[in-house]
């Protein structure tokens, strides 16, 4: 019997095996066989910024800021609280998010295409009307380019703060053209290609967005409440400070989020820049030696 104790190498595995599981999900190793060694032309070539932004640990950060911008808009919003289950299955909702990321990304076309083509499936049967009587449909492309633009900010802000190789200012505007080709395919109509005109595009929702009801749970819920092993808490509030942090007060009033400056330029930040370092160091294998 061996009863000699776990080496750091063993500690990086069993808690990258275990994050990599609660991301991607109990088929995330396939998957991730599937999606990169399967032969054939990919949208996005090894030296397109977009795989740098998205293969990054600052993702973390930006995915919850993404989440909180876009519950923004209450038409968005409403579609989600009625057909995500982002409540009952939080969790499987991410998994597939990472995987729609990860197939767009670094796949092959045809598996893009393919992802791109049921996510557009999902979105021509989502539709209602809110508690004030307005019509939604996801597939609305003006909907779909709020979605897009808040997620697109939140990745790059983040990656800007807490990459490990932030892009310069033409590799941010060259990701912003990557995000375009996936959100032409899943119907936006001319989406930003470059970091002014993102400004820009965010910028004529602004009338549109309020914090609904429904917003204000949610972002409880995402920052407060999400259903996680004890152990894991003290981390993901520190993704949760963080990503408020990179929100700007424009968003954090309508959903009573706090601002702290002094604090979050110091503490918070700090804190962040530690853990998604301790992210990428245990998602990134060891190198072999021969």
């Amino acid at each position: 019997m061996n009863l000699s104790a776990p080496t750091v190498s063993d500690l990086r595995e069993r808690l990258g095996g275990s994050l990599f599981t609660r991301v991607a999900g109990p088929a995330g190793t396939d998957n991730r066989a599937r999606i990169h060694d399967t032969p054939g032309p990919r949208w996005f070539g090894p030296d397109r910024p977009i795989r740098t932004v998205h293969g990054d640990a600052s993702m973390f950060i930006g995915g919850l800021r993404a989440l909180l911008l876009q519950s923004l808009h209450p038409l968005a919003m409403a579609a989600v609280a009625a057909h995500s289950g982002y409540r009952g299955d939080p969790w499987g909702r991410l998994q597939r998010t990472s995987t729609f990321l990860a197939v767009t990304t670094y796949g092959t076309a045809d598996d893009a295409q393919q992802a791109v083509d049921r996510v557009r499936a999902v979105h021509a049967r989502v539709k209602g009307t809110t508690g004030a009587g307005e019509t939604y449909h996801a597939a609305d492309p003006h909907l779909l380019a709020w979605v897009h633009v808040a997620e697109v900010d939140s990745f790059l802000c983040a990656h800007k703060r807490y990459g490990a190789h932030p892009l310069d200012a033409a590799g941010c505007d060259a990701y912003v053209a990557d995000t375009a080709r996936v959100a032409a395919a899943l119907g936006v109509i001319d989406p930003p290609r470059d970091q002014a005109e993102l400004a820009d595009r965010l910028a004529t929702y602004r009338p549109e967005l309020r914090a609904t009801q429904e917003a204000r749970e949610a972002a409880r819920f995402i920052l407060l409440r999400p259903p996680l092993p004890f152990a894991a808490r003290a981390p993901y509030a520190v993704l949760a400070a963080n990503a408020v942090s990179t929100l700007p007060l424009w968003a954090r009033k309508p959903l009573r989020l706090p601002y702290l400056p002094g604090v979050e330029e110091t503490c918070v930040r700090l804190a962040g820049h530690a853990l998604t370092r301790t992210i990428r160091w245990v998602m990134t294998p060891p190198p072999v030696h021969p």
